[in-house]
């Protein structure tokens, strides 16, 4: 028998609602496709509003939260909703159905307070490291304070309290082994690397370009550290000398609306188009239609030692990509990327056009980028890591 059967396992997740959190339901799937039952705490959003609803046979248990934090005060406020909520449906799972194992996905570094209790009941606790928050705080504010400090020791505690950690990357793994004084083999690498029958190759399709003749695409978060105001800097210098490029943005955040009325200021209305979040279809038929994607990431340490699951998506879908040199966003493109010069716009608008008026150039760097994510950072060779992992969470002792 299977060890993952008879094993029920809680995932709980804050900041994004599943399954539109792609790794969160990647990693879900897998585990119960290997036999274990999995059921899910997630924030409720727009388009996810259900309390509790079945898919692909997994529990998905959904709680309000106040308005999307921004300051200080906001995210005390909707850490604190969202702790009573996790705290109140996971004692409601457990008297459901007895689970073995609680993975908590940051950010923020707190579910260790819903996690501890059910250790001293025998329950695991696996620590899903998506974002280093000390650095995301500093990335957010620009500052060190009594807040800093906070987070610096809700980091400590989470790691602490782990048993197992799920780093996204070698950079995490270190932060966890360093900072987080965990042992080595109790700490794994695995990447959010794309699931391919999502990704499907398609032709362009005409309407974004707005009968301009190429077209530049983005996904992603839109908050304050992605860096879509640095962007549209450079889509200014960029249509100061020519007016072939049409840019497509998509994603929805806490920035979204400060950065239309940025483009309206710089005016670049009639070249940037704002999708904010949509389904996956419209996601995948506008990056099939754009000539290259980018990442302009702010050139923060945050940034700098984390994987984007961006730039990966876009190399899945064979689009070359111009990103800022951070550590971890070359790793993962390698020469599928032009890289520019860290926090210049102008810069990142030489790459662009540089890419865009090199077809050769474009091909041979989609090909490069979407043969690594086939032979290396796909889905398909990331879940065996996750499966191994779990064979051993669920057999130790």
């Amino acid at each position: 028998m299977s060890v993952f059967q008879k094993k029920h396992i809680l995932i709980i997740v804050e900041n994004l609602p599943v399954p539109f959190d792609r790794r969160v339901w990647q990693e879900a799937t897998t585990l119960k496709d290997e036999g274990a039952k999995v059921s899910i705490i997630c924030p409720k959003m727009k388009g996810y509003s259900a309390s509790y609803e079945v898919i692909d046979g997994i529990e998905i248990y959904r709680h309000s939260l106040p308005i999307e934090a921004r300051g200080a005060v906001g995210y005390l406020l909707e850490y604190s909703v969202a702790l009573f909520w996790e705290f109140f449906l996971s004692w409601k799972i457990y008297f459901k159905k007895r689970f073995h194992v609680i993975q908590g996905c940051n950010p923020p570094d707190l579910i260790f307070l819903v996690a501890f209790w059910f250790k001293l009941l025998g329950v695991k606790y696996v620590f899903d490291h998506h974002d280093i928050n000390p650095e995301l705080y500093i990335a957010k504010f620009n500052r060190k304070g009594f807040f800093y400090k906070i987070m610096v020791l809700s980091e400590r505690l989470t790691f602490a309290i782990a048993d197992f950690s799920i780093a996204t990357n070698d950079s995490y793994k270190e932060i966890a082994i360093r900072r987080g004084k965990m042992a080595e083999e109790n700490v794994q690498v695995i990447r959010s690397g794309p699931k391919l029958d999502r990704l499907k190759l398609l032709p362009p399709d005409s309407k974004f370009f707005k009968g301009r003749k190429y077209l530049v695409g983005y996904v992603g978060v839109i908050g304050e550290q992605e860096g879509i105001d640095l962007l549209l800097e450079s889509v200014k210098t960029i249509v100061t000398v020519r007016d072939d490029i049409q840019f497509a943005i998509v994603g929805g955040g806490s920035d979204l609306e400060k950065m239309k009325q940025l483009s309206e200021k710089l005016k670049l209305i009639k070249y940037v188009d704002f999708y904010g979040r949509v389904p996956d279809d419209l996601l995948i038929a506008i990056l099939n239609s754009a000539d290259i994607c980018v990442n302009p990431d702010k050139p923060t340490e945050m940034n700098n030692l984390s994987t984007m699951n961006k730039i990966m998506e876009y190399m899945a879908l064979k689009k070359p990509v111009v990103q800022y040199d951070l550590k971890e966003g070359r790793f993962s493109s390698q020469d599928a990327s032009l890289y520019a010069r860290c926090g210049d716009p102008n810069d990142f608008a030489i790459k662009i056009m540089q890419l865009i008026d090199d077809q050769e150039l474009r091909g041979k760097m989609g090909a490069l980028g979407y043969d690594r994510v086939i032979n290396e950072l796909s889905w398909d060779f990331e879940k065996e890591k996750l499966v191994r992992f779990y064979k051993r969470i669920l057999l130790d002792k």
